[in-house]
Formats: structure tokens, sequence, C-alpha cells
């Protein structure tokens, strides 16, 4: 294996740390978190990867949580172009993987504008990750040789201004992001451009972690499984035949005895 690269003082690296389990943290996360000055770190970031750190090291919370009092994405990027200038070592950490849904690609743009050199270090998304701890493959050749990704909110919040029927023909399967509060009018617009009521939906909370629950419904049912469950985000929405998969491979349930839902 090659030397893991060093973390020059005065630079920025944007790490994934993946979906909530730390043990889905990459080589050169687990390395940055060793090594940071600072750690500047999201919402989603758990206890026991941020216990990772050096003994030294300052911890920042910067975490956006819908419908409560964030911090400015402005803000966020001016913290960590400021702390780069002064010479220290900084770790920008995001749950998931930096550049999907993660606005990873807006700090960055911004970090090269200010001519502040940075890295970026994958991770694992949860759209990859939670499905596998949820029992349910993102592909399956039997069920489905596609995918597509999508944020259940627009920069407003609203539902994303995407061509639903495009998506409704031609996917096979979809994972949403951040869809639970609009998860009725979701569901009810791909029931209208044709997907099938009876079609399986999974509704993943708190993927990788020990809280992990799993409802599995219909697109027609799905917002009232959701609702009778009072279940709160983070959550994914996996809409496909591919989850009818589920009952013989949640390994996670069925041979960790973790708490896995329905």
């Amino acid at each position: 294996m090659s030397k893991l690269p060093a973390f020059e003082p005065g630079s920025v690296w944007l790490v994934g740390a993946g979906p909530g389990d730390a043990g889905l943290l990459t080589l050169y996360g687990y390395e940055a978190l060793r090594q940071a000055d600072v750690l500047v770190y999201d919402a989603l970031v758990g206890q026991d990867i941020l216990s990772l750190t050096g003994p030294d090291t300052i911890l920042e919370y910067a975490g956006k949580r819908g419908g409560k009092p964030s911090p400015k994405q402005t803000d966020i990027t001016e913290r960590l172009i400021t702390l780069a200038r002064e010479g220290k070592k900084v770790l920008r950490l995001k749950g998931g993987d930096p550049y999907i849904f993660g606005r990873g690609g807006e700090e960055a743009l911004m970090l090269a504008a200010h001519n502040i050199p940075f890295r970026v270090i994958p991770g694992i998304s949860s759209g990859v990750g939670g499905l596998a701890y949820a029992g349910i493959p993102l592909t399956h050749r039997e069920t489905n040789s596609a995918v597509t990704f999508l944020t259940g909110h627009d920069a407003s919040g609203e539902v994303p201004n995407v061509k639903w029927e495009h998506i409704a023909k031609g996917s096979p399967v979809i994972v949403i992001y951040m869809g639970l509060k609009h998860i009725g009018t979701i569901t009810e617009r791909l029931i209208g451009f044709g997907r099938p009521k009876e079609e399986p939906v999974a509704v993943i909370f708190k993927a990788t972690t020990d809280d992990q629950e799993v409802i599995v419904s219909t697109l027609e049912k799905a917002t009232e499984d959701v609702e009778k469950s009072g279940l709160k985000p983070p959550a994914l929405i996996v809409v496909g035949d591919v989850v009818s998969l589920r009952p013989e491979l949640d390994w996670y349930s069925r041979f960790l005895g973790k708490n896995s839902g329905n």
C-alpha cells in the first residue's frame, strides 16, 4: 500500500464520513481525523467518528438540519478559508460523500477561488451504504440495470422541479435523499406518471447505525405507514422491485441482531 499523504498546514480536506457506521470511514478519512488541527463537521457525523480525532484537535459544529436554526453556507466556507489562512490543517467532515447532495462542490469552488489548497476524500454515500445495511442491493441483474439518485427537496425546501414523468418511466430504481417531508407529494407524482401503486418502497431511517429502522411498504401506502411509525429523519426512500429482496438479504438484523424494522 502506498504511503498515506501528509495533511499540509494551510490546506483543507473535504472528507466524506460515510453514512454513520464509523467502520465505513476510508483510511484517508481516518488519517485526516488523526492529523487535523481543526475539524468542522456536519450534523450527521456521529460521536464515534468524532472520537477518532487527535487529542489537540479543535471541533467546530457546522450542522444543517431542516426547519432548525443552522449556520449559513457562506459563513461555513468563509470559516474554512480563515482557518486555512491561519496555517491550520482544516478538516471539513461531511456525512456520506462530500459531492453527493452535500454541498461539497460549493465549498470546493470557493476554496479554489481563494487559492486555498484542498483535497477531496470521497465517502460511502448513504444511497449506497444505507441500502446495503438494509438488505437492498442498489442494482440486481433480475430487477434493474439502472438507478436514479434524487434529492427530495430543492434549495428552497420544496419538491425539486425535475422531469418526474421521465424519472417515473425511465428509472427502475429510485433512491431519494432527504425526501421524508415531501413523501406524499413524491409518491403521488410517481403514481400519477405510471408507477404501479403496489410497487415496493423502503424507507430507511438512520442508516448503518445501531438505531437503523426500515419500513417496507408500497407507493400507495408509504406515506401512511411512515406517519404511523412516528420515525423522523434522516431517512432514505427507495422505490423499485429490488426492495423485494430484503427479506432474504437483511443480514444486519438477521446475523447481527440489529433493530432494523419490518
